[in-house]
């Protein structure tokens, strides 16, 4: 049997991560990646991968895309009656996954998610663009469409209902928050002896744990 994977095979020697050059705080590591990935990254750098477990114990994984960090988490939006959503209802802890494929870097994450703000939703659903305005507003997430036509005929019925006026966001749309409790930041090494530093979260102080794991 042929192998079609052997062509992909490459090797990763675009940089290299020291314990003892790392940020403290790993907010600060994360920035510092984030800006030299937004450089780079030729799509939507702040692209990621989100795990949650819902009632079945079945993980289940999708993109998303971040729209805020800081000390006191990731910030990302969807429709809480999802698939996600009732995921993070049932199980609010949850994992994610940043790829620079050409930074050869990732960035995974592990916590706690909390619904943020009504005010912080609201704030963001009116930032977008309008067409993304309807489209968050008409949209039955992760619900069963009998056809494509569906879609499209609900989004012309709100257009029509609201004309000019303020798309109404739904109560039922906004933000999440993931407050991490464990970091970690890879970069690839030749012959897969990749660097992979790991942050803990320690006690109420804000201190941080930091150790080197084996690729």
């Amino acid at each position: 049997m042929s192998d079609p994977f052997s062509k992909t095979r490459k090797e990763y020697q675009k940089g290299a991560l020291d314990i003892d050059s790392v940020a403290a705080n790993p907010v600060d590591q994360f920035k510092a990646w984030f800006e030299q990935a937004s450089a780079s990254e030729p799509y939507e750098p702040n692209a990621c991968a989100l795990a949650t477990v819902g009632e079945d114990l079945q993980p289940s994984v999708r993109m998303v895309l971040l729209k805020g960090f800081d000390n006191s988490g990731f910030v990302f939006f969807s429709n809480y009656k999802s698939s996600k959503g009732k995921q993070l209802e049932f199980n609010n802890r949850a994992a994610l996954v940043f790829y620079w494929a050409s930074l050869e870097r990732q960035v995974r994450l592990e916590g706690i998610v909390e619904r943020v703000s009504a005010a912080e939703s609201e704030r963001y659903f009116y930032s977008r663009p309008r067409d993304s305005q309807f489209g968050a507003a008409v949209s039955a997430q992760s619900e069963v469409a009998t056809s494509r036509q569906e879609l499209d005929d609900a989004m012309a019925r709100l257009r029509d209902n609201v004309q000019d006026g303020a798309v109404p966001k739904p109560a039922h749309w906004g933000g999440y928050r993931l407050v991490p409790q464990k970091f970690e930041f890879w970069q690839g090494r030749e012959n897969r002896l990749h660097d992979r530093i790991q942050y803990i979260s320690g006690s109420a102080d804000n201190s941080w744990r930091i150790d080197r794991l084996w690729p």
